[in-house]
């Protein structure tokens, strides 16, 4: 049979004098869709149509062909078969369930794709008739949540999710499908949570719950009330909040939920994809999934916290179950939470993991590479899950512990002038230094002609974030400093070497202003959080020997602030900005150049003008940039 009697719904070829034979089915949507109802002349009209294979592809095609004048006329039609589909839902005959479910799927993408620039409103009237919709929408939603929920069999319960993806993703804005108000007033939340939280059924419906959760979660999420963003995020599923379930026995595996569903799932995603090669594939709907339940439900963060053994599962006896503890972060330190489980294992030479640490591996390979939109995308969720995390205290706290450390393997992007990391040299560090690390890598990777200046934005922000709790809990992290310092003055160099094509597309002066407050930060407030005085010398000597960077942004952004033009105010406040750093080379370069001249010197060392910064800085004001200047420019960007 040809691809066209195919799509016909043709049975066979037949000579030229007589009509090709079409499937039966085929004639009973011809009949749905001419002007008398159907059911007048055939009462088991309806009872037989739901026993016939669905031809999805004749039944969409019809609805797409549906002329404005047609519409009126069959309308009635239209209304009742949906009716009907919803009544079928309800029958114990599995053929019936099972094709009124792929009908209304037609019903959907049918009527949709024939009035793309329709009002909700019209396309909720078309389908089931505005006066009737509510009561209908009703009874569809209370059936399938019965089928979700019962004893349906497995492939029903996947028909029925495809249905609710199906109804959701309609339109390409979601937030536009007005059918979906009355998926928010009969919420099914309850039954994707109870297929998340049985073994055997999220095993074969995980993915589409936890996307189609994630998907009516963003529905209108900033205008009205969304209920399922407020279920979200007073779920409260203690027992799921052990992410090291899988190592236990079956029994207790099966008493999983919602949690470490999504853990496992996002889990197993990034350490297949990492597993198999750079070049990943990107999967924005768990990514998705994952930044809701970071961004709604503060118990998630306990979830990406909480450490289990990197051990390999399947060579693990049954008899060992290395558990953590169920006590939220935060109630007592996170390092006295593990210390009090006799359970965890007490080797110091056994390596733990948890799912941040795989989510910063996985986002380290996809922030590589931003130039396909996938995975400039992915990448953008990453940053921002990652932002989440930075302003939620209890990720914070379990963040900078220094009682729990972990070598974290970041991705590195091959450069000619760096060497390649071994694995075996990264230290075992609090995970902020895994975070500061990927922050760095990405600053100093991606300073290309199609800049990515949002993702920069949200990069530096994190940093701020994290230096913000630092100097707030006078936690004097043990990082090498030098390597953000660097990066951010040469991004500094990037943007002044790339000016004009950059101020075409961008505000390039947003992005310096964000940059020159981090190193205001740590000239203002470094003696809270920097690990010890040699620091600050340290960091005088980037500024110093990096002086001419800084003079031409001050002499660009001066520029910019006399003339007349767009950026007039952002490039103002770049130059106060930079008050406190022009006050150290203003003070220390001539000392330096002094030094030199006295003792012929044509070059100094490192050394030596480091010497000179410990002897003069105790003597200058630095601090000319008012801190409650300071905090003013910060709470712009928190």
């Amino acid at each position: 049979m040809s691809q066209v009697e195919k799509k016909a719904g043709l049975l066979r070829r037949t000579s030229s004098s007589k009509k090709p034979l079409k499937e039966k089915v085929v004639l009973m949507y011809d009949e749905i869709f001419a002007k008398e109802d159907p059911a007048k002349n055939n009462p088991r009209f309806w009872d037989e149509l739901f026993l016939m294979k669905v031809n999805l592809e004749y039944l969409e095609s019809k609805l797409e062909s549906v002329d404005g004048e047609d519409v009126q006329r069959i309308q009635d039609n239209i209304n009742s078969l949906f009716h009907h589909c919803v009544q079928a839902l309800g029958e114990e005959h599995q053929i019936k369930v099972v094709n009124a479910l792929q009908t209304l799927c037609a019903l959907f993408r049918g009527v949709h794709q024939k009035n793309k620039s329709a009002s909700g409103f019209d396309i909720i009237n078309m389908l089931m008739g505005f006066d009737k919709a509510e009561q209908r929408m009703k009874d569809l939603m209370e059936r399938l949540d019965s089928l979700l929920c019962g004893d349906s069999s497995e492939s029903l319960k996947s028909l029925c999710l495809k249905l609710l993806l199906c109804l959701v993703t309609v339109t390409d804005n979601i937030s536009q499908n007005t059918i979906l108000e009355y998926v928010m007033i009969n919420s099914i939340f309850e039954a994707i949570l109870q297929i998340l939280s049985d073994a055997s059924s999220r095993g074969q419906h995980g993915y589409d719950a936890v996307v189609l959760l994630a998907l009516l979660v963003n529905y209108r999420k900033y205008e009205s009330v969304n209920p399922y963003i407020v279920k979200l995020s007073i779920v409260d599923d203690e027992p799921t909040l052990d992410v090291s379930m899988q190592y236990k026995d079956k029994e207790e595996e099966n008493q999983g939920g919602f949690f470490s569903t999504l853990t496992s799932m996002v889990g197993s995603m990034f350490i297949a994809d990492a597993d198999e090669k750079l070049s990943v594939q990107t999967n924005e709907a768990i990514l998705l999934a994952l930044y809701e339940a970071v961004h709604l439900n503060r118990n998630f963060i306990t979830v990406l916290a909480q450490s289990h053994p990197e051990i390999d599962i399947a060579a693990t006896p049954t008899t060992t179950t290395p558990t953590t503890p169920t006590t939220p972060l935060g109630t007592t330190p996170p390092s006295l939470d593990m210390m009090s489980n006799p359970e965890l294992p007490l080797d110091p030479n056994l390596q733990t993991s948890n799912l941040l640490i795989t989510f910063l591996k996985y986002a380290s390979i996809v922030m590589q590479d931003t130039k396909d939109e996938h995975r400039l995308n992915s990448a953008r969720l990453c940053l921002i899950i990652l932002t989440c995390i930075a302003e939620d205290q209890y990720a914070d706290a379990f963040l900078h512990d220094d009682n729990m450390n972990f070598r974290v393997s970041l991705h590195r992007m091959p450069m000619r002038h760096r060497k390649k990391a071994v694995d075996k040299n990264i230290p075992s560090r609090p995970l902020v230094c895994a975070v500061l690390d990927l922050m760095v890598e990405f600053i100093v990777t991606h300073m290309m002609k199609d800049f990515p200046m949002d993702l920069y934005l949200r990069c530096v922000q994190i940093i701020h974030k994290l230096l913000c709790y630092q100097k707030k809990c006078r936690i004097r992290l043990h990082y090498t400093w030098r390597e953000l310092w660097s990066a951010l003055i040469n991004l500094l160099k990037f943007l002044l070497s790339n000016e004009t094509t950059l101020l075409a597309k961008h505000n390039i002066f947003h992005l310096a202003l964000l940059v020159v407050n981090l190193f205001n930060m740590f000239i203002t407030y470094g003696d809270t959080f920097l690990p010890t005085s040699n620091s600050y010398d340290e960091l005088y000597y980037e500024i110093v020997r990096m002086h001419q960077v800084f003079d031409n942004l001050y002499c660009m952004v001066l520029r910019v602030s006399t003339n007349t033009g767009q950026w007039k105010e952002a490039a103002s406040k770049v130059t106060h900005a930079l008050v406190n750093v022009r006050a150290i080379i203003n003070h220390f370069n001539p000392k330096i150049e002094s030094y030199a001249a006295v003792n012929h010197i044509s070059q100094l060392s490192e050394e030596q003008v480091r010497s000179i910064s410990l002897n003069v800085r105790k003597n200058v004001s630095l601090n000319t940039l008012s801190q409650d200047v300071l905090l003013k420019e910060f709470s712009t960007i928190s």
